[in-house]
């Protein structure tokens, strides 16, 4: 009896390879144009990743002023007859030692406002420009990956072999609807890959990134999200 091997679908002009978890094309999807089909603006991307490394900035610049810093509280000199400027304690910023005047107290603010719908866009527009790079993979379901860092390996290992985009990758991240526990202890100790779900994605992020592999249910809840 032959037996029957099934024929994998190929590559559709225009649309992107859906991969399991063995790399092998299992359909075709057309991405979404809402969300990797915008018009991509540099300045907007690099105003947005500006804004977010500000908002991660904390003050830690504190000085002492006279106030608090150590020493004594006797007068320089006497009030008067010396034939100099009167001055009541060590402690004045003109002084060795002295506080310090006008210097950063620790409470400086570096906060940068984005509003929602420009963050919105800007997630798109870097989206498109690695779809534009055609630097997205997509696979169908990641529940069944075993969580270990040799199934993750095989599985990159093979997806190499598939698609020639992760062989010059260095930097891969891996975006699911949701956190999910196998997919982080699978890939977590390998070097090179970021894990992230829908809702961390940040400019910063998505810049520092060579290659985009996400499921596809990660795919079908962005394009629900920029209707």
């Amino acid at each position: 009896m032959t037996k029957t091997i099934k024929k994998l679908p190929t590559t559709a002009k225009g649309k992107t390879p859906v991969y399991n978890l063995k790399a092998e094309i299992v359909s075709n999807i057309t991405l979404p144009k809402n969300v990797f089909g915008v018009k991509i603006s540099e300045k907007l991307i690099n105003n947005a990743v500006r804004i977010y490394l500000s908002n991660q900035r904390s003050s830690h610049a504190k000085v002492k002023d006279r106030g608090e810093v150590a020493g004594t509280t006797k007068k320089m000199w006497a009030q008067k007859g010396t034939g100099r400027a009167r001055h009541g304690s060590a402690k004045a910023p003109q002084f060795i030692g002295g506080g310090v005047a006008h210097g950063p107290q620790g409470n400086q603010t570096f906060k940068l406002k984005l509003n929602k719908k420009v963050k919105k866009l800007v997630s798109a527009q870097i989206l498109s420009k690695f779809a534009v790079n055609s630097s997205i993979i997509i696979v169908d379901d990641f529940k069944t990956l075993v969580p270990k860092t040799k199934e993750a390996s095989n599985f990159m290992d093979l997806l190499e072999k598939a698609s020639k985009i992760v062989n010059t990758s260095r930097k891969i991240a891996i975006i699911t609807s949701i956190r999910q526990d196998n997919v982080t202890r699978a890939f977590q100790n390998i070097p090179g890959f970021k894990l992230m779900s829908l809702q961390s994605l940040n400019p910063l992020a998505l810049s520092n990134q060579n290659l985009l592999i996400f499921s596809q249910s990660a795919i079908e809840d962005l394009a629900k999200k920029y209707e």
